[in-house]
């Protein structure tokens, strides 16, 4: 069964992911330039967002190079720093077990695990010997991974494992659940170039501003897509249907309210999605992007606008590849208070893509829907 989430989400003045040189990132696609959303930046915001923090109550992922400190201060007592000799003590393990360091502090490679396994490991250094510690560390590090973030976004992470680590070669990696598309905008975009001033406040004889400079930003509606495999997430969290069901809600409700944090104290681009889709493809698990319903840009002006003509498009792709393919799922349209539609035009008439109760103008009531859907699904993949 797979759970694909496709969104029209319009932006403000903006430069929510920057490249090497500071702007917005860009990419060229139906001939056109387009303003563009890593699928890396957007996968951090979700996982980084209070509406998915419910799905990571038991247990959070921590992905960091300074695992080190994060032992050393699990390790430590409450209120206290770390201390030199268990941060020592940590160093080496990683080092006999082929972990390489940029410094004493930092590895060279990013560490994901459990917050759980993290304070396992502390207490090993509190309480075992040396000898016994690096036993401790690998079979903490060994234990299945239980956590929602980790089971979606994957773990690929490996290095030469020798020594105490020789029994976690090969069996660091976890197959994400998860597959997000770069977002890229729905019509063509330039780059424009903000000049800015920082004035003095208090006066000399120099006359001007304190501080003089230039930053880059746009403005763009997105096509955002994200795809979940469920056999995949549910085997990640070693058979929890229950903990699998939860991460799908936390994550839908994180994709619609979370956004990237680049430059946001500059341009408060806090815009929410106009539309939201949501298939469940039971019989038909077919992965689809539906970003070539924008390979031919949307114009500058049109009669429906910006918002409206990119979900008009999106509903008449939807149909067209959903028809001409014969690709069998459970749609929910969601936008707010019913302000855009999703329709497609046959017989000469516009028609509703999705009839019934498949859409609504209330975001609780759509992902209550929606998550009905996924467990009436799973339910039938059971019993086959």
């Amino acid at each position: 069964m797979l759970i694909e989430i496709h969104m029209i989400q319009n932006y403000s003045p903006s430069n929510l992911n920057r490249d090497d040189l500071g702007a917005p990132k860009t990419c060229i696609f139906g001939g056109a330039t387009r303003a563009r959303i890593s699928s890396q930046c957007l996968k951090r915001s979700i996982r980084r967002s209070p509406e998915f923090a419910a799905a990571l109550e038991k247990d959070g992922g921590v992905r960091t190079r300074r695992l080190i400190e994060e032992i050393g201060r699990a390790a430590a007592d409450k209120g206290e720093e770390p201390s030199e000799e268990h941060l020592r003590a940590i160093r080496k393990v990683f080092q006999d077990g082929g972990v390489g360091l940029k410094d004493e502090s930092t590895f060279d490679i990013l560490f994901f695990l459990p917050r759980s396994a993290i304070n396992e490991m502390g207490k090993a250094v509190k309480e075992k010997k040396a000898d016994d510690l690096a036993a401790a560390f690998a079979g903490a590090i060994r234990k299945f991974v239980k956590t929602p973030d980790i089971a979606l976004c994957g773990r690929m992470t490996e290095f030469d494992a020798k020594g105490p680590f020789e029994c976690l070669k090969g069996k660091f990696t976890v197959e994400a659940a998860l597959s997000a598309a770069h977002a890229i905008s729905t019509h063509a975009v330039v780059n424009e170039i903000d000049y800015f001033t920082a004035a003095d406040d208090v006066r000399g004889q120099d006359a001007g501003a304190g501080h003089v400079n230039e930053a880059v930003f746009n403005s763009a509606c997105f096509y955002k897509h994200f795809c979940i495999d469920w056999e995949q997430l549910v085997e990640s969290l070693d058979g929890d249907v229950d903990l699998a069901t939860t991460t799908i809600k936390c994550f839908l409700e994180g994709a619609a309210k979370a956004n990237p944090s680049g430059k946001q104290h500059a341009y408060a681009a806090f815009n929410c999605p106009d539309g939201i889709l949501v298939e469940i493809k039971r019989d038909s698990p077919t992965p689809v992007s539906y970003a070539n319903a924008f390979a031919n840009p949307v114009p500058d002006k049109s009669e429906r606008g910006l918002i409206g003509e990119s979900i008009a498009r999106l509903g008449q792709y939807v149909h067209d590849i959903a028809n001409g393919y014969g690709i069998e799922a459970q749609r929910f349209w969601f936008s707010p208070s019913n302000r855009y539609p999703l329709t497609y035009v046959g017989d000469n008439r516009e028609k509703p893509m999705i009839d019934g109760d498949g859409s609504t103008g209330d975001f609780g009531d759509f992902v209550k829907r929606a998550m009905k859907a996924v467990n009436s699904a799973q339910a039938v993949e059971a019993v086959r």
